[in-house]
């Protein structure tokens, strides 16, 4: 009897989950059908590829529920319902910089700075072995003082004593800057960094790709053809990079949607990024704090990771959700906006809380706790998204 019961119980379940699933796609349909970007969203179901017109109508649109909706209905098809996330320690080796962005709070001259020695480094990776760590994320400022082969010494130190640990580091703007004062093509900085043990390079220093924005906010660094080019270098040398865009101070809309599509074509060409991720700016203790009064706020950020999802989804499967900058409780909101990772615990990053973020290292069980409460199932996960374990 118990049985016949049970089994008419899990009948009406999933009847009654059919039922609601039903209404909630013709919900959805019907809040699109009067959307501003509707057009859009029939392009992207009749498999047509999206121009930067649309990308420009997308992120100009106020109507951030449907741009919610298009964006999750991508993502649930590229990616299910698990959230990714890694076991990481932040190293920042150098605070010293010549480059002196604007929008900068980390960098400081020789007087006030810090660089750290190999063995200081790695003291920092035996503190975080013991917490499980997978992953090493290491970059610093530009700093013309240290000699390469401190950069060769700190790699190859690190992978003899761990040779498991996968490390990701030095952005493209550090590997152009390698490039000039040593006197080095990017091929010779890559390969000699690979043959010391980097295996992958952070996203980081992309900004905006915009060369007039550039020289407003970063005159020293590295142009975005540099950027690019250290990117494509990489990835025919095998080494998979992320791709970020920094977004929030003086740029515009349309910046945003060139920046997007400056990496999709780098992407077609190589595929070599393994996630997108776009990066809020906190303008506290930078020289655009008197201009850029406001961070940006929450439906912004939702309203960027969902277009990002949007415009990416065929180039780049992972859009991360950066909960160091979102705050735990927006990235959960997030993953509903497209996003399928949030990166991982994150111990001691410097750069981002100097200009003012807020949220520290997130212990693995508090990342787990948060995307299950998401209603997203939780998948710890290699640098290169290869799968650890799956949290049901």
């Amino acid at each position: 009897m118990n049985n016949i019961l049970n089994n008419a119980m899990r009948k009406q379940a999933k009847l009654l989950n059919k039922i609601s699933l039903n209404h909630s796609i013709m919900l959805s349909l019907e809040v699109l059908k009067d959307s501003d970007i509707f057009d859009i969203y029939k392009k992207i179901e009749n498999g047509e590829n999206l121009t930067k017109k649309d990308g420009y109508a997308l992120i100009k649109s106020s109507d951030i529920i449907s741009l919610g909706i298009i964006a999750d209905k991508i993502r649930e098809r590229s990616c299910g319902d698990e959230v990714t996330f890694v076991l990481n320690r932040h190293i920042n080796y150098t605070n010293i910089c010549t480059s002196r962005c604007k929008f900068c709070a980390f960098y400081k001259d020789k007087e006030n700075g810090y660089t750290l020695s190999v063995e200081e480094i790695l003291k920092k990776v035996d503190e975080s072995i013991k917490l499980g760590i997978t992953e090493l994320h290491i970059v610093g400022a530009l700093n013309p003082d240290i000699e390469f082969e401190y950069y060769e010494e700190m790699l190859k130190r690190i992978k003899e004593r761990y040779p498991q640990i996968q490390i990701k580091a030095f952005s493209a703007v550090e590997i152009d800057f390698f490039s000039k004062i040593y006197n080095m093509s990017y091929r010779e900085v890559l390969e000699r960094l690979k043959d010391a043990g980097l295996d992958f390079l952070p996203g980081g220093g992309a900004e905006i790709l915009d060369d007039e924005l550039r020289k407003e906010l970063c005159p020293n660094k590295a142009s975005s053809k540099a950027w690019l080019k250290v990117m494509e270098t990489a990835h025919k040398l095998g080494i998979k990079t992320n791709a970020t865009m920094l977004y929030g101070h003086i740029e515009k809309p349309e910046h945003r949607i060139d920046h997007i599509f400056k990496i999709i074509e780098l992407q077609k060409k190589t595929k070599g990024f393994l996630a997108f991720i776009p990066l809020s700016f906190h303008p506290k203790n930078t020289e655009l704090e008197d201009v850029v009064k406001y961070e940006v706020g929450g439906v912004e950020d939702l309203k960027v990771i969902a277009v990002s999802r949007i415009l990416l989804d065929r180039y780049i499967k992972n859009i991360r959700a950066y909960w160091v900058m979102l705050g735990k409780k927006l990235t959960q909101v997030a993953l509903h906006y497209g996003a399928n990772d949030i990166d991982g615990t994150v111990i001691e990053e410097n750069v981002f809380h100097s200009a003012g973020a807020k949220e520290r290292f997130m212990p693995m069980d508090e990342l787990i706790r948060l995307i299950k409460e998401a209603g997203r199932i939780p998948v710890q996960r290699t640098t290169d998204y290869k799968i650890i374990r799956r949290f049901s």
